[in-house]
């Protein structure tokens, strides 16, 4: 049988297929490498377009590097679409990731997305909720932020498993690896550990494979590896590596980059380097050498590289962190150690080796001891302690004045149309000046300690934090982040490492501008739909 020029074509792709991530990652133990591509803004036939491209399909050409990742819209600014560059990567046989993130479009779009992107072949994705919009066509964007990267692990999980169109029938299921990311740099306990929390609500939810953010402190990710050993996550995590420049090292360190944490010690040091003749470029790539040797021999299966890297790069990082041999990354921990003198721990420091030990942080267990907590519920707020006796005695499905209120309004259902806008008005008028509170109609303050996601987080988060805050702050608005707060007042409670137990929580925008304790009574709100939903797989 004579080949034509098609066939042959295909067969060359396919005989330099690389491996997929997949593969890699649940049948080998091979340490792998991947590293993040950056689109550019216009189309890729452009200058711009045709740069990345060019140096995409050189990194493509390298056997050493096993996976290009994909920027969706990075820093919030509008650049092509991950999947363009992903499509001509993958013709020439490249593994790749693309990112997929929630600030661009609500989950109608989201789920389009999905179905395109399955139909092209991505199996890859890595679910991101995404950084606040820049300004961009016209002004700064209105973001989504429909729904979070749980939300959107949620639904393409149920994708995968076949998603029910309109008539209740199970469509063809798609064959999506679900990664998502966990931002452990974090400097506070209010802010770190409900990073954690989320991580395992992640992967509840179906992440298969994790990306650390970029951070500059081994000790932090020792303990990110000891922290998912301890609670049996047992997950593949791929190391962050972010090979610095002197204005990305400035840019971090002012907190331009949303989750990126650099101090002012490694500010100084890239200042000295960067004076040097090579501008600071073997200082550079020798600390991201260390760092790949040092998620090697902490047992992370693979290093992300990001950065303005070309393939020389890669390989002399590679070859640089080689050069350490098998253990010799044990002597490298004090050179990656750039940490604030206040940074919380989870785990206890371990003298020997400069990064964690097994033992829980020593202050962490005395502050949860009930002494301990009972004493801290005197600092919780009035309105909060109001709020969770109210809870108790009433809006609880199993509260005892619950089934009274869902008769009341059972029977209000029936009044004048006045009335109900009367009881809703009264309704609006008490929670706005408790919980500033915006009449989505879809409440989730029982569950974020009566903190309203609507009016005090920017991005709305339900489900956990974004990882976007920089010393408890927000990274849009110059406030306490909403989750860092409510696992200050869970805390006293006993209730901070149950705070993201709950299904994934998914806001009805038909909702709004109803009465929410009309909707949580008579059954109409988001809880309502999950026990509905619990039950349906019982």
């Amino acid at each position: 049988m004579s080949m034509t020029p098609e066939s042959i074509e295909q067969d060359t792709v396919d005989s330099r297929r690389k491996p997929t991530l997949r593969h890699l990652l649940e049948e080998t133990d091979r340490f792998l490498l991947a590293v993040e591509l950056v689109t550019s803004r216009g189309v890729i036939s452009d200058l711009a377009g045709q740069r990345v491209l060019s140096h995409a399909l050189a990194l493509a050409e390298s056997d050493r590097i096993d996976v290009l990742s994909i920027t969706d819209n990075p820093a919030g600014n509008a650049m092509l679409a991950a999947d363009t560059l992903g499509a001509d990567l993958r013709a020439h046989g490249q593994e790749v990731v693309i990112h997929l993130a929630c600030k661009d479009g609500n989950r109608n779009s989201l789920e389009t997305r999905g179905w395109k992107l399955a139909s092209e072949g991505f199996d890859n994705i890595l679910a991101l909720t995404g950084d606040y919009p820049k300004p961009g066509y016209g002004g700064m964007a209105r973001p989504s932020f429909d729904i979070d990267s749980v939300g959107l692990l949620s639904m393409y999980s149920e994708m995968n498993r076949g998603l029910r169109d309109g008539k209740g029938r199970r469509m063809k299921p798609t064959n999506f690896f679900l990664g998502a990311v966990v931002t452990n740099h974090k400097r506070h306990e209010r802010e770190l550990v409900p990073q954690y929390l989320k991580l395992r609500k992640k992967i509840e939810t179906g992440a298969r494979f994790i990306i650390n953010q970029a951070g500059y402190d081994a000790r932090k990710d020792d303990e990110l590896l000891r922290w998912l050993a301890l609670y049996g996550l047992d997950v593949p995590v791929i190391a962050n590596v972010y090979v610095l420049s002197l204005g990305a090292a400035r840019a971090f360190n002012a907190g331009r980059v949303p989750g990126v944490v650099v101090t002012d010690e490694l500010v100084v040091l890239a200042e000295r380097y960067t004076a040097s003749p090579d501008r600071g470029r073997s200082f550079f790539l020798e600390l991201a050498a260390k760092q790949v040797a040092i998620a090697r021999g902490l047992g992370f299966r693979g290093a992300y590289l990001g950065g303005k890297l070309d393939l020389a790069d890669c390989e002399e990082i590679l070859s640089r962190a080689n050069k350490f041999g098998p253990d010799g990354w044990k002597t490298l921990a004090a050179d990656v150690n750039f940490a604030y003198s206040d940074e919380f721990y989870y785990f206890e420091h371990d003298e020997a080796t400069g990064l964690s030990s097994s033992e829980v942080n020593g202050a962490l267990v005395a502050s949860r001891t009930n002494a301990a907590r009972r004493r801290a519920r005197l600092r919780t707020p009035v309105n909060y302690r109001v709020s969770r006796l109210a809870h108790w005695a009433v809006f609880d499905p199993e509260a005892p004045l619950f089934d009274v209120a869902r008769r009341f309004y059972s029977a209000v259902e029936s009044a004048p149309v006045l009335a109900r806008k009367v009881l809703h008005l009264a309704e609006h008028a008490s929670k706005v000046p408790l919980y500033n509170c915006k009449d989505c109609g879809d409440c989730s303050l029982p569950e974020i300690a009566y903190l309203c996601p609507e009016s005090q987080c920017a991005k709305n988060q339900r489900n956990g934090p974004c990882g976007g805050s920089h010393d408890g702050l927000c990274e849009v608005a110059d406030r306490e982040c909403i989750w860092a707060r409510a696992y200050e007042r869970l805390k006293p409670y006993g209730e901070e490492d149950s705070m993201l137990d709950g299904p994934v929580v998914f806001y009805d925008n038909a909702l709004r501008a109803t009465s929410a304790w009309a909707n949580t009574f008579l059954g109409r709100d988001h809880q309502a739909r999950s026990a509905a939903g619990q039950e349906d797989v019982k």
